[in-house]
């Protein structure tokens, strides 16, 4: 896709309609998929997924899928590498929304606590190989339904940054990971919810049940890849809440699984800015890598409602990053990576932080970001 906000990370509030362009001979070249295998066995706890629908393929049943709150261990991973290592380019749009492929609902785990706002659910989609993608692209998501707007069309697609590698939560390549937060509408003078308003896809995907079957286009997006030419590269990450999904996959790549061709020996950093604690994603994994990988990974977080920041003012993302910016300026001059992702609100407040920053460090800030961008050291996908 042409602009970066239309290639969102997860758009579960609107609905955007994409124009995917085919190409048959990608979606030929990136169906086969090997066995995996585990240097380890204690790198985690698998459990059997247990599912009630009687509609649900058989082979399920000894699907192995590592839940987002389990704990692991220090040993990683050894995947046997899908062909998709040694293609030069990612696979794009092999499933247009006119011709989406039928996947089907792994798993569904609610991800924050009870005091978080709003609810956000990890959702493992089952495509059987036949929907391969990288880290940092997206799926289109189409929802059972009539479009309200087109009487007798389907709904509209709606794009989600896939949070897992591209070896899936059960590293075989045949599964792939959304991060859902509930749309909920409440009327501002009853106070009361307003299901008639309420996000179409994100609570069918959050209320779907295993077996239960989605349809899915794409995948779509390079803006986000994970750039692998140098292993010792760094890599800032910056995400407001669900934006976090692509990063999910960054890491696992680079901390969790063992891939022959790709060995991890850099820097990636992750900021991440959500309510409270309770609203923290994917927290037990971060915060192992961090244990395991101190030298390789930081981690910061932005609890808006429980932290403050200099100011006396509400902690966010922006506010982390201006604590580490002359840090943040000096690896960006030495080529890192930058990265944001989440809500389209975040932007504003952080090029405001870093411009302030560019002036205080007597540089020009447009000059800088122009800079970047030409390096490709900017990856920004909003929503």
């Amino acid at each position: 896709m042409a602009a970066a906000a239309s290639n969102l990370g997860v758009l579960n509030q609107g609905s955007v309609t994409s124009h995917f362009n085919s190409d048959s001979s990608l979606h030929k070249s990136f169906l086969k998929t090997q066995k995996i295998s585990f240097c380890d066995n204690t790198w985690t706890r698998f459990s059997q997924l247990e599912l009630k629908s009687k509609t649900a393929p058989s082979r399920y049943q000894s699907i192995v899928s590592m839940s987002a709150s389990q704990t692991i261990s220090n040993a990683k991973v050894t995947v046997s590498p899908l062909d998709l290592e040694d293609a030069k380019e990612p696979p794009l749009n092999l499933h247009k929304p006119k011709e989406p492929y039928t996947a089907t609902i792994v798993s569904v785990e609610r991800l924050v606590g009870p005091k978080a706002p709003g609810e956000t659910c990890h959702i493992v989609i089952d495509h059987d190989g036949n929907i391969p993608y990288w880290e940092g692209q997206s799926y289109g998501v189409i929802p059972p339904g009539e479009n309200p707007k087109k009487p007798g069309a389907p709904h509209n697609v709606r794009l989600y940054s896939i949070a897992s590698t591209r070896y899936g939560d059960s590293f075989d390549g045949k599964t792939a990971s959304l991060c859902v937060r509930r749309a909920v509408y409440y009327d501002p003078e009853t106070g009361k919810e307003d299901p008639s308003k309420n996000g179409v896809c994100s609570n069918f995907l959050c209320d779907s049940k295993p077996g239960d079957k989605v349809k899915i286009a794409g995948p779509s997006g390079k803006i986000m890849l994970l750039p692998e030419e140098d292993p010792n590269a760094t890599h800032i990450m910056i995400a407001t809440g669900t934006g976090v999904a692509p990063f999910r996959g960054y890491l696992r790549r680079m901390f969790m699984e063992s891939v022959p061709t790709y060995k991890f020996n850099g820097l990636a950093w992750l900021f991440l800015g959500v309510a409270n604690s309770d609203s923290l994603l994917y927290d037990d994994e971060f915060s192992k890598y961090l244990a395991d990988h101190p030298d390789n990974f930081r981690f910061d977080r932005a609890l808006s409602r429980e932290q403050k920041n200099k100011k006396g003012g509400k902690m966010y993302v922006q506010d982390k990053i201006e604590e580490y910016s002359d840090e943040i300026f000096k690896m960006l001059d030495k080529g890192a990576h930058i990265y944001f992702c989440g809500l389209k609100g975040m932007m504003p407040g952080i090029q405001e932080t870093l411009k302030r920053v560019a002036v205080e460090r007597g540089e020009s800030w447009d000059e800088k970001l122009s800079q970047l961008k030409k390096n490709k050291q900017w990856h920004v996908e909003v929503y």
